[in-house]
C-alpha cells in the first residue's frame, strides 16, 4: 500500500506529506481496490486483523457517535471500542472530528459502518497517513525505494525471537500488503497507459506530467523522476537518472531508447553534486575550492542539465533526437557561462558571504512557542529566458559592475540600479537571479558608508517581495543589518530597520532578529525622539530612525517570544511616549505594535497603567483610516479587561467608535471597530451609552452582506446589548430578528457562539419569541446541540432556555423535535462544565411539562443528573439543583435520586458562598424530603442546622423551601416517636 501511494497515486502536492489525493480515474481505482481489500480483510485473515498497530492510524472523520453500534461505548459525541489491547487501551477511539484506529479488525468495521461514506473515509485515512505501513508495523518498515529487506528481517526474528507467533503474523501481514501493492501498481499502470500520450507535444522538448515527473509512465512506477545529460570537460557525457532513491548513471537512454538503457550502471548517490565529484576530477577540484558552497548553489550553476524528451520504447528518428539534444546542450552551456561569471569586489572590508551567513538563524536550535505559521511559501519557478524585458538584461550588466568595480563604479552602479522601478517584480527577481542579492549583502560589510546606504536603499525596496525576503534571510543578511543598528550614522540605522521590517514577515526571520540581539537594538532606536512638532533636519532624522524602529518591532511582534523580548528590553514606556507624537506616520507602526502585543495580558495591563487608552481614543478622531483601524483593534484586544472598558467610556471613546461604523466600505476598519464595540458592550454602563448613540440600529444594518470577521463582532455586540429589555425591542423594530435567525445555519464556530447568545437574549421578549418561533429558530438552535464544538453546544442550550419559557405551547413545541429530548439528555455525558450547566438549565425548563418530564425520565435523566452531584462548580451546582428539583415531580424519581446517592452531595451545596446556589439547592432538598429515606440521609448529613439559618433569609423562595424541608424532616421524626412510644 505504501509503495502504491508513493509511486502510483496522484497528489496535489508532489513532494510534501500534506497533499491531498487528486480526483482522477487512477486515484478512484486505487481507492476502490484498497476499500475492497480492507472490507474483506477481517473475514479472510482474522489472525492478522487482530494484530495491534505500532502507532494508530488517525484522521479527520465524517462519522458520528450515532453511526456506531453495540460493540462500542458511547459517551456524548465520544466513542470507544469495547475491544482493547493487552494494556486495556481501546482499539478505536472517536473524539469528533478525530478518529484513532489500532487494528485492521477495526478498520474493516469502520468501512462497514460508513455505508455510503466508505470511499470518503478511505481517502481521508490515506491523506492523513501517507505511509500507513510504517504506522502499522513500525518505522523500520517505512516505504523505501530499492531493495526491501523487511521480510528477511522479520524471518530472522522468527528464528531467534521469543514472540515467534506474533512475528509470524507480522510476516504474513507484510506479504499480504506487498501483494496488494503489486496489484495496485499493475492496475494503475494499465489505467495510465490508456490516457497518457507517449509522444511529447511538438512545441516542447520534454513533457511534464501532472505529478511533476518527466519520465514515461512505465518508469515512474520504479520511482524515476527525470533523465539528465551532463558533459564535463574531462570525461565522456554522463547519462543520469534522478529517482526517489537518489541519482545514478544509466545505460545511455537518449542514444539507445531501449529498455535495457534504463538499467542502473553505477552506485546510487544521494545528490547530483556527489555523483559529479565522483565522476569528474576537474569538477571535484573546483567545487572544493568554494568555501561553504551549498548544494543549492551548485545546482544553480548547472543549467547545462536538462530533462530528456519522453519517447516511445523504439523509434526510427534517433538522428533528429541527437540534433535536438546537441542544440539544447549548447544553449545550456551558454547559460552556465553567464551564471558562473562571479568575482569579488576590491572594496575594502568586502567579504564573500555564504548562504545563511555566519551564525545564521539555522545555527540555533530552540523550541519555539510561536503559534503562527509562516505566511509565505517557497516559490516554484520555471527556468525560462523567453520574453524577459530589457530591464532584466540591463540589471544583469549593472550587477557585473557591482561585482568587479572599484568604489566609484560601485556607487554609480547602485545609483543606476535605483533608477529602475524596483517595485516591479521583474526587476526584483532579476537582481536575485543574476547573483545581485549576494553582492548587495556583501556590500553591507564594507567600510564605505555610501555603498552601504546605496545597497540598503535597494534592499529596502526589493524586500517587499516574499521570495526576496527569504533569499535575504538565507544569505545571512538579517544578521548584518542587526549589527548596522549600532552604527552612529542615522541614515544607515533607519534604512537597516526598515529593511528588517520588510524581511521579518515570516517566522524564521523574526526568530533570527531576536537571536542576534535585534530586539534590544530596535527598542533602543525608539529612545531618540524630540517632543516638539517643529523639527530641525537632525531631529527629523531622529524621528525617522524611531519610526523605522517601530516598523521593525511591529513585524517582529507577531511572535510570542518577541513580544516578551520587547517588554524586557523596556519597549512599553518608549512606545507609550511615542503614542503622544504629533506625527501620524510615527503613530501607525507604534499603534500597530501595541495592538499586536495586546494579545498578552502583561501588555494590556501596561496599556492601562501607562495612560495609553486616552491616546488611543484621541487617535480614533483622526482622518487616517489605517491609524483609526489599529487604534480600534488595540481597544478590541484590551477591552477584555473591565478596567479598560471603563477607561474607554471615561475618555469619551464610545461615540467615535459608533461614528466609525459609517465606514462600511473599509472592511478592516469595520472589523476592528465592531470588535471594539462588542468588547466594550460587556459592561452595561457602556451599553447604556451605546443606546444614546443609536449604535444598535446601525449594527442591525450590518447583519447582511458582511465578511464573517465583521459578523462575529456585530452579533457579539448585539448579544451583549440585548441583555437590556429596551435594546431587545430595538433589535426587533429594526428588523434584526430574521437575519440573526438566518445566521444560525452557518458553520463559523465563533459566529455560532455569538448568534445563539444574541437569539437567546432576544427570546426573553415575548414578541421576539413569536418571530423566532415562526422562523423555525428554536429548531435551528436545537440542531446546534449536535455541533461538535462544546462552546456552540453550551451557547445553544442557554439560548433554548428562554425559548422554552416564552413559547406559547412549549411542551408541544419541544415534543415536535424528533429525537430532541434524547439528544439533550445525552449531552449530560459531556465533560465540559459549561455544557453541563446549560443543559441542566434547559432540562429544568423542559421538565415543567409533565409529558416531557416522563419522556426524559425514560431516557435515564435521573441517574445522569445524580452522577453530576459531586461537582464543586457553583454555576453547575445551581442549575443541576434546579433540574433535580423539577425532575422530582414525576413518579418515583425522588426515591431514585436517593438511591443514586444524590442527596448527601446536595446538602454540601448549602455551604457554598453563592446565594443563588442556596435557593436552587433548598428547592431540590424540599422536593427530595418528601421521601422518608431521603430525610434520614439529609438529617445524618447535618442539613437541619444549615437550613435553620436560611429560614431567616430575605429571599422568600429560599425561606419557604428551607422551612418546607425542615418541616418534612420534623414530621418524619414525630411520626417515628409516635410509632415508638404510642
Amino acid at each position: 500500500m505504501g509503495v502504491a501511494l508513493t509511486r502510483a497515486a496522484q497528489w496535489t502536492t508532489a513532494s510534501s506529506g500534506t497533499g491531498k489525493l487528486e480526483i482522477t480515474p487512477v486515484n478512484e481505482s486505487l481507492l476502490k481496490e484498497i476499500l475492497q481489500f480492507v472490507e474483506q480483510f477481517s473475514s479472510r485473515h482474522p489472525q492478522e486483523a487482530r494484530l495491534v498497530f505500532k502507532e494508530p492510524l488517525q484522521w479527520t472523520t465524517s462519522l458520528e457517535a450515532s453511526d456506531f453500534k453495540t460493540e462500542y461505548d458511547i459517551s456524548g459525541p465520544a466513542v470507544k471500542s469495547q475491544e482493547t489491547d493487552r494494556d486495556g487501551h481501546p482499539m478505536l477511539q472517536l473524539t469528533p472530528p478525530s478518529i484513532s484506529v489500532h487494528s485492521f479488525s477495526q478498520l474493516s468495521k469502520i468501512v462497514q459502518l460508513a455505508t455510503d461514506k466508505k470511499l470518503k473515509e478511505v481517502r481521508a485515512c490515506l491523506e492523513a497517513n501517507r505511509d500507513p505501513i510504517a504506522k502499522m508495523l513500525g518505522p523500520s518498515f517505512a516505504t523505501v525505494e530499492g531493495e526491501d529487506s523487511s521480510v528477511l528481517r522479520l524471518l530472522e526474528e522468527v528464528k531467534e525471537g521469543d514472540q515467534a507467533k506474533e512475528t509470524e503474523i507480522k510476516v504474513k501481514l507484510i506479504i499480504l500488503l506487498q501483494q496488494l501493492d503489486t496489484q495496485l501498481l499493475s492496475n494503475s499502470l494499465k489505467q495510465i497507459s490508456q490516457w497518457v500520450p507517449f509522444l511529447p507535444p511538438p512545441h516542447s522538448v520534454y513533457y511534464e506530467f501532472t505529478n511533476g515527473c518527466r519520465t514515461p509512465p512505465w518508469r515512474q512506477v520504479h520511482g524515476e523522476i527525470c533523465y539528465l545529460v551532463i558533459k564535463p570537460c574531462d570525461t565522456q557525457p554522463l547519462h543520469i537518472t534522478c529517482s526517489t532513491a537518489g541519482v545514478f548513471l544509466n545505460g545511455g537512454i537518449w542514444q539507445e531508447g531501449e529498455e535495457n538503457a534504463y538499467d542502473r550502471t553505477s552506485d546510487v548517490y544521494r545528490d547530483l553534486v556527489t555523483l559529479l565529484k565522483s565522476k569528474s576530477p576537474h569538477f571535484a577540484e573546483n567545487i572544493n575550492k568554494q568555501v561553504g558552497f551549498h548544494v543549492k548553489q551548485v545546482a544553480g550553476f548547472l543549467r547545462v542539465i536538462f530533462a530528456l524528451p519522453i519517447t516511445p520504447r523504439s523509434t526510427d528518428d534517433k538522428k533528429s533526437k541527437k540534433n535536438a539534444v546537441s542544440e539544447k546542450f549548447a544553449e545550456a552551456q551558454e547559460k552556465m557561462q553567464k551564471k558562473a561569471d562571479v568575482s569579488v569586489s576590491s572594496l575594502p572590508g568586502r567579504q564573500s558571504k555564504t548562504p545563511g551567513g555566519v551564525g545564521g538563524a539555522d545555527d540555533f536550535s530552540e523550541s519555539s512557542s510561536e503559534s503562527e505559521e509562516d505566511e509565505e511559501q517557497p516559490e516554484r519557478r520555471t527556468e525560462s529566458n523567453t520574453d524577459l524585458p530589457s530591464e532584466y538584461w540591463q540589471i544583469q550588466k549593472l550587477v557585473k559592475y557591482l561585482k568587479g568595480g572599484n568604489q566609484t563604479a560601485t556607487v554609480i552602479a547602485l545609483c543606476s540600479m535605483r533608477d529602475f522601478n524596483l517595485a516591479q517584480e521583474t526587476c526584483q527577481l532579476a537582481i536575485r537571479d543574476v547573483g545581485g542579492l549576494e553582492v548587495l549583502i556583501n556590500l553591507l560589510d564594507t567600510e564605505e558608508i555610501k555603498c552601504k546606504i546605496g545597497s540598503l536603499k535597494i534592499l529596502k525596496e526589493i524586500s517587499r517581495n516574499s521570495q526576496i525576503r527569504r533569499a535575504i534571510a538565507d544569505l545571512g543578511g538579517l544578521q548584518t543589518m542587526v549589527k548596522i543598528l549600532d552604527s552612529p550614522d542615522k541614515d544607515l540605522k533607519y534604512l537597516a530597520a526598515e529593511t528588517i521590517a520588510n524581511v521579518a514577515k515570516f517566522r524564521r526571520a523574526r526568530r533570527t532578529v531576536r537571536q542576534h540581539g535585534g530586539i534590544k537594538r530596535l527598542v533602543k532606536l525608539l529612545d531618540c525622539v524630540p517632543d516638539s512638532a517643529a523639527l530641525t533636519e537632525e531631529q527629523e532624522k531622529d524621528v525617522e530612525v524611531a519610526r523605522c524602529g517601530a516598523l521593525a518591532l511591529w513585524s517582529c511582534s507577531k511572535s510570542t517570544r518577541n513580544k516578551e523580548a520587547i517588554r524586557k528590553a523596556g519597549g512599553i514606556p518608549l512606545l507609550a511616549r511615542l503614542l503622544k507624537s504629533p506625527h501620524e506616520n510615527m503613530l501607525i507602526p507604534v499603534v500597530g505594535t501595541l495592538q499586536e502585543c495586546a494579545s498578552e495580558r502583561s501588555y494590556r495591563i501596561a496599556i492601562q497603567t501607562e495612560g495609553m487608552i486616552e491616546d488611543l481614543v484621541k487617535n480614533l478622531n483622526c482622518d487616517n483610516h489605517e491609524l483609526q483601524m489599529h487604534c480600534a483593534s488595540a481597544i478590541f484586544k484590551c477591552a477584555e479587561d473591565k478596567r479598560t472598558r471603563d477607561l474607554v467610556r471615561q475618555c469619551e471613546g464610545l461615540q467615535p467608535l459608533v461614528t466609525l461604523l459609517s465606514q462600511a466600505d473599509n472592511k478592516q476598519l469595520l472589523a476592528a471597530t465592531t470588535g471594539a464595540i462588542w468588547k466594550c458592550s460587556i459592561s452595561m454602563e457602556n451599553v447604556a451609552k451605546f443606546q444614546d448613540y443609536k449604535a444598535l440600529e446601525t449594527l442591525v444594518g450590518l447583519l447582511t452582506d458582511q465578511p464573517e470577521e465583521v459578523l462575529v463582532n456585530v452579533v457579539g455586540a448585539l448579544g451583549e446589548g440585548a441583555q437590556k429589555p429596551a435594546n431587545r425591542a430595538t433589535i426587533r423594530k429594526c428588523g434584526g430578528i430574521q437575519p440573526l435567525v438566518n445566521l444560525l445555519t452557518g458553520t463559523n464556530q465563533a459566529l455560532l457562539v455569538n448568534v445563539t447568545k444574541a437569539v437567546g437574549a432576544c427570546a426573553t421578549e415575548l414578541e421576539n419569541m413569536t418571530i423566532i418561533d415562526r422562523l423555525d429558530g428554536v429548531r435551528l438552535l436545537w440542531s446546534l446541540l449536535k455541533n461538535p464544538n462544546p462552546d456552540v453546544q453550551a451557547s445553544a442550550a442557554w439560548a433554548i432556555c428562554p425559548c422554552i419559557e416564552n413559547a406559547k405551547d412549549s411542551g408541544e413545541m419541544v415534543r415536535s423535535f424528533v429525537g430532541g429530548l434524547e439528544l439533550i439528555v445525552n449531552l449530560l455525558k459531556s465533560t465540559n462544565k459549561e455544557v453541563l450547566a446549560s443543559v441542566c438549565a434547559a432540562i429544568a425548563k423542559i421538565a415543567k411539562d409533565e409529558e416531557n418530564l416522563a419522556v426524559i425520565t425514560d431516557h435515564g435523566v435521573v441517574p445522569m443528573l445524580a452522577k453530576l452531584t459531586n461537582t464543586t462548580d457553583d454555576k453547575l451546582r445551581r442549575h443541576l439543583a434546579e433540574a433535580i428539583a423539577r425532575c422530582c415531580m414525576w413518579g418515583s424519581n425522588r426515591v431514585l435520586f436517593g438511591e443514586a446517592g444524590a442527596v448527601a452531595p446536595l446538602v454540601r451545596y448549602l455551604k457554598s458562598k453563592d446565594t443563588s446556589v442556596h435557593q436552587a439547592t433548598a428547592q431540590a432538598l424540599f422536593q427530595l424530603s418528601k421521601d422518608p429515606n431521603n430525610c434520614i440521609t439529609m438529617h445524618d448529613n447535618g442539613v437541619v442546622k444549615l437550613l435553620l439559618g436560611m429560614m431567616g433569609s430575605t429571599d422568600e423562595v429560599l425561606q419557604e423551601a428551607a422551612a418546607g424541608c425542615v418541616a418534612n424532616i420534623r414530621r418524619l421524626a414525630l411520626a417515628n416517636e409516635k410509632a415508638r412510644y404510642g
